[in-house]
Order: C-alpha cells, then structure tokens, then sequence
C-alpha cells in the first residue's frame, strides 16, 4: 500500500520531476512492476479523476490508457532508456494539440507557450479546482448489480472516476481503503444468493470508513480552502454551538487540537493518519467534555472511537443560552500581541449566542475581522480607525447575524414545506408588490441557499460566495468585527 501511495503522489504532482528524468523513469517503472498493470491503472485513474475532478469520464480514459501505455512500452525488460522521456515529450505534445482528448484545463495555452521540460512541469501541475458539491449518488442495490453484470471492468471504471472525483480531498489512503471495499463488497453481493443480506452485512461492516472518507472530505476540503488558523476558528464556533454552557478556554484547545490532526493528515500517505489521530483527539475531548454535557457524554459511552466522534459531530446546536452582550475587545486589545486570540474569543461569544448562525456566516465575520486589524492596526490612528469600524458595525451587524440565525434556525426547526411557506411569507410582507413569480423564484433561491449552507457541514467557497447576495453587504467592508 505504501508504495501505491508513492505512486499516486508521482502521478499526481510535479515534485519529482525536479530531480531529474531518469528518476521519475526509474520511480514509475519500479513502481509498475511492483503493482502490476492492473492495480497501476486502478491507481491512474484515482490520481487523475482528483487531479482533474472535472473532467468527463471519457477524457480520464484517454489520459489513463496512455499513461498506462508509456510504462507498459518504457518498463519493459530491454526498453530504450531514451523511450519514457521520449514517450512523456510525444504525452505533452498530444495535450498541446488542437484535439487534445485529455482532460481540458484553462491553464493548457499557457503551458504550451513554454518548451521542454518547463512546458512537462507545467502541464504536470495542472490540476482543477476540487468539487465543492460533490456529485457522487450510490445507486440503489439493484441498479449497482445491474450495472457490474452488464460490464464489470467498465462498471469500477465509471466508479473510480465518479467517487475519486467526488470526494478527492480525503486523503488517499482514506480514498483507496473506501473504494476498494466497495467494489469488493458489490462483486461479493452481486453473485450472492441472498443479495439483500449480502449488502446491509457489507454496508454495516464499512460504515465507519464510509463514514470517515465524506467526513474527511470535507474537513480537508474546508482546511484547503480556509488555512489552519480559521479551521481552528471554525471548529471552535462549532463546539461553542452545540455546547455553549462551555468556556472559550474549555473549547479552544480542543479546536486547535482537531486542526492539528487536520493539517498532519489531509495530505500524508500514512495509510492509518486520519483514524489514529482522530481517535486520539476523541479521546481527549471526551474525556474533556463529557462531564460538562449529558449529550456529549452519551456519544463518548462507545468503545469504537470514531463511532463516538460521528456521534459528536451530528450533535445538533443547542438552544442559545440567556447571556449578558459579549464584551467587545478594546482598540489595544485588538493592536496587541494577542490580537487574533481576543478576536477569536469574541466571534466565540457572538457563536455561542446565535446558535443558528452557521459556518458560512461565521467565517464572514472571521473574515472580515482580519481584515479590520490588517487595516487598522497598521494605520497611523489606529484607534480613529477602529473606531470609525465600530460606529458603522453597530448598525450593520445586528441585523447580519439576526437574518442569519432567523434564516437557519427557521430550516432547522421545521419541515421543508413548511419552512419554504415561512419564507413566500415573509418575503409577502417584506415586498407587498412582488408578483407571485418572482415570489416564487426567490422562495426556491432562499430555499436553496438555506438547505445547502445552514448545515453544519456546509461547502465553505460556495456559501462564503452566497453569503452576501442572500444577507446583504454587510460584512463586505470588512467590519464585522466590531458590533
């Protein structure tokens, strides 16, 4: 498996190119011969179905077959040493070409402008941004049975690439373990006599690694596109929601520790990273936790740890305790030294109050509160400056948080259908003069919005994007911070 995991980092990255052709030549062909053909090719095609998560099923086939066939015709006993880079030239030629049958990617024209092995780097580090709504839906058993008995190569082909896609952002070894144990548990229940049996055994048996390669996902997802430091942000607000009877110090060590597992697995190729970490920081919040909460200690009673960690995070947000108004940090609070620590405490009190408020939302604010004390505390006023963000804040982060938590907590609480006419409702009283198509549109667009991004496990670039077109500009000149 080690070696897989090597494999794929070659195939995927530019890295070893940097050390010369005849390594990569001789890394590739190791690597081929110590797989074999067909384990190569199942490697190929997860590699570049997350490296291009965007590309058709048939552009992954193209670019596999001719990987496939360079090491094929370049490992062979006696082969040209001049034949792989000779064969990688001709790939990168094919990839310049008019009717190039490769994955496309925006960034190909100004590859090609360059030469040699600039132009290979290049097109090696091509890759497209990661799904953010991933597209991947399990067939029911009897389509999935349908489908292998029909052409089984083709059928964990087409799987591979759409799964792989989907859900690139687990970390390999994840992503391997996942799609091997799901191919081996439809070619095992396909041919069973009782099928039905077969598959709820097989399903119970992998749901922990099912479960751990969406949720892995995500979490890598979410740190790729928000950076360590908001990750721990994020991950606090979240504990600060479902308990928010707790301390910032009781929850922010545990938020820097999750962020640590995050930022030590999402990218490795230990094949165990994820579980064993995770494990461990289970372990360590629930021996924190558990005493504080009844829910909390509910999920920590399993001897599975990962178990209790899924249970942790379907922890719905609790109901926003009465509190007093969170305390504002001062201007020097804000300047000083522990300036991100004081901000962070202070959205952690703005969480902990509006538990409805989800991700997207709060990240705005994150955001947005950065962006203040970059501004600000470099100025030559520093307090004018902050000042002058506060006065305006107070009249605009009220309402922000306000339509926010009334928007999420409202889909929360009631069923789809009901939550839908509470919103042409509201909209009805909000804009008397509307015609019932537009009312309409913009019930389903909210709808939409809401069903998407209110979840705890809410795409981050997508809802950030969505944000303010929904609630308003707000937060869009970077004084959130400040209330």
């Amino acid at each position: 498996m080690r070696a897989a995991l090597a494999l794929l980092l070659l195939l995927a990255t530019a890295h070893a190119e940097h050390r010369g052709k005849d390594y990569v030549r001789d890394k590739v062909c190791q690597e081929f011969k110590t797989l074999g053909k067909e384990n190569f090719r199942t490697l190929t095609i997860i590699a570049n179905s997350r490296k291009f998560s965007n590309a058709t099923f048939e552009e992954i086939t193209h670019l596999v077959r001719e990987l496939l066939s360079l090491a094929e015709t370049c490992c062979a006993e006696g082969a040209d040493p001049s034949c792989y880079d000779a064969g990688s030239s001709a790939l990168s030629a094919k990839s310049c070409s008019g009717g190039s049958p490769f994955p496309a990617h925006a960034g190909t024209a100004g590859c090609c402008a360059q030469e040699g092995l600039e132009q290979k780097l290049c097109l090696a580090a091509l890759r497209h941004p990661p799904q953010q709504l991933p597209r991947y839906l399990q067939p029911s058993d009897e389509e999935l049975c349908q489908a292998f008995e029909k052409d089984p190569k083709d059928f964990a082909d087409r799987f591979l690439h759409d799964y792989a896609s989907s859900y690139g952002q687990a970390p390999l070894p994840v992503l391997l373990a996942s799609t091997r144990t799901f191919l081996s548990m439809v070619s095992t229940c396909c041919i069973s006599p009782a099928p039905t049996v077969c598959f709820l055994k097989e399903k119970l048996e992998r749901k922990t690694l099912s479960l751990l390669t969406l949720l892995s996902n995500r979490v890598c997802s979410r740190l790729t596109a928000y950076g360590k430091d908001k990750v721990t942000f994020s991950y606090l607000a979240s504990l600060a929601q479902k308990m928010p009877g707790a301390s910032f110090e009781d929850l922010f060590p545990l938020a820097e520790d999750a962020a640590e597992v995050f930022s030590q697995c999402c990218d490795v190729v230990a094949e165990d990273c994820m579980q064993k970490k995770l494990s461990e920081h289970t372990a360590r919040a629930c021996s924190a936790l558990s005493a504080r909460d009844k829910r909390f200690a509910d999920c920590c009673e399993g001897k599975n740890l990962m178990q209790n960690y899924f249970c942790i995070l379907a922890l719905p947000r609790a109901p926003a305790p009465k509190l007093p108004e969170a305390q504002k940090p001062t201007n020097e609070q804000l300047c000083g030294e522990e300036g991100a620590r004081h901000t962070e405490r202070y959205l952690f009190e703005l969480a902990r109050r509006h538990t409805s408020v989800p991700d997207a939302f709060l990240g705005k604010l994150y955001d947005a509160s950065e962006k203040v004390r970059g501004e600000c505390c470099s100025a030559k006023d520093a307090s004018a400056c902050l000042d002058s963000k506060r006065r305006q804040m107070g009249e605009e982060l009220p309402p922000f948080l306000e339509k926010a938590n009334q928007l999420c907590g409202q889909y929360t609480e009631l069923n789809f259908l009901d939550f839908k006419k509470r919103l042409r409702e509201s909209l009805v009283q909000t804009m008397p003069g509307a015609s019932p198509e537009l009312l309409g549109q913009l019930v389903e667009q909210r709808a939409d919005f809401a069903s998407t991004c209110c979840p705890p496990n809410s795409p981050p670039l997508y809802c950030a994007a969505k944000v303010s077109s929904e609630l308003g500009e707000a937060c869009e000149g970077g004084s959130c911070l400040l209330g």
